[in-house]
């Protein structure tokens, strides 16, 4: 989802660098959307290697950007979780059987 106003990205990785939100045409490829933004490190990012980025609320070149899952709108995704889940459950339960 969109940092600002929560709209889905169901857009494939790697976002462009001129991706806009169609939400509210706000940036994607920012630091807000990363999943490498940590607010109060050395310059907000927990990636030790990454440069500087001024502006995280701005599209910009960053070599390390990936989408942070809590963002994707992947249905995909959310139905492996679900199975790996399921499976978990059911191999948890046969311990007892």
């Amino acid at each position: 989802m969109c940092w600002f106003c929560g709209s889905a990205v169901s857009d494939e990785e790697p976002l462009g660098r001129s991706l806009r939100c169609t939400g509210c045409g706000k940036d994607l490829r920012v630091c807000r959307n990363c999943r490498f933004f940590l607010p109060g490190s050395r310059g907000d990012c927990g990636e030790s290697r990454a440069e500087m980025v001024a502006d995280k609320e701005r599209a910009n070149f960053c070599d390390w950007f990936s989408l942070d899952p809590r963002f994707r709108s992947d249905t995909a995704g959310e139905k492996k979780a679900q199975s790996t889940a399921a499976s978990a459950r059911s191999a948890f339960n046969a311990l007892f059987s």
